[in-house]
């Protein structure tokens, strides 16, 4: 992409929280750091990604098809170590590009999601490579108050939430690879989210606020009930050949559960944790 371009992109990322307009609308899209190869200088550069689960999301060196490698895989090469920011949070991520088979049922799975990759394959007449960015260093989220902290983890939830609800309409009556990754990515990540509030936030709120002991037992229940539903999901996502109907259903029946949720939430926890002194 040229250098004006993708300038305008980062500072609509950063400006808006992971958020951005034109062609990249609505894609799962981040801003990668790496080290010049040569200069040792810091380079940013705009790129979609892929959920792969765990501690890792997937990249897919293309350069729009380009026949020779982008910048931003040949620096990771010399210094496989990288920044990630995803809107949420910045994070140091280790770099390991995929080869052989694991490359291959990798670009497979995302042309069947995106039969665009393939295209880039053919014009580009090289191998592209498939690039691991593995988490290994992180910090809280980059927000001015503990607020705002929850609203934009929660966001980042809605969005991919979002995504995942216009892939599985668009699936038809097959489920495909990629679709069963997002989804299961989603389902640990909220997973995680829900133990980590129910393990720390939630008692130390209760602990200095008695009054919220409704709202805490409201959310506790809620946390149980949606911890049922990510169990139906990914008991149905396991199986050999997910019924899509069944899938749709169930991210359905999560979704509305979830804004009810994340809403209450946000209306009744942002004040006191927004409150002077906390």
């Amino acid at each position: 992409m040229p250098i004006d371009f993708n300038r305008q992109i980062i500072e609509e990322f950063r400006a808006n929280r992971g958020r951005v307009g034109g062609p990249f609308e609505g894609a799962r899209l981040i801003l990668l750091t790496t080290t010049g190869a040569r200069s040792g200088a810091p380079h940013t550069t705009p790129l979609g990604y892929l959920p792969d689960g765990g501690d890792r999301i997937l990249v897919i060196a293309s350069a729009g098809g380009s026949p020779r490698h982008p910048d931003w895989y040949r620096n990771l090469l010399a210094h496989p170590r990288a920044t990630v920011e995803n809107g949420v949070f910045t994070y140091e991520a280790e770099a390991e590009v995929l080869e052989g088979g694991e490359r291959d049922r990798i670009f497979a799975r995302a042309v069947e999601a995106d039969p665009g990759w393939a295209a880039y394959q053919d014009k580009a007449g090289r191998v592209l490579p498939v690039v691991a960015l593995r988490q290994v260093a992180g910090g809280p989220p980059q927000a001015e108050s503990w607020g705002e902290a929850l609203r934009l983890v929660h966001d980042a939830f809605r969005r991919e939430l979002a995504l995942i609800r216009k892939e599985a309409a668009q699936a038809g009556p097959r489920l495909g690879a990629q679709l069963r990754v997002n989804c299961l990515t989603l389902c640990g990540g909220l997973h995680y989210h829900h133990t980590q509030e129910d393990g720390g936030m939630f008692p130390a709120l209760a602990g200095r606020h008695p009054e919220l002991a409704p709202v805490m037992d409201r959310l506790g229940r809620e946390h149980e009930r949606m911890a049922v539903l990510l169990g139906e999901l990914q008991d149905t996502l396991s199986a050999a050949h997910p019924d899509a109907d069944a899938v749709r259903a169930e991210v359905e029946r999560l979704t509305g559960l979830l804004e009810e949720h994340l809403t209450y939430e946000e209306e009744q926890l942002i004040p006191f944790l927004d409150a002077p002194g906390t």
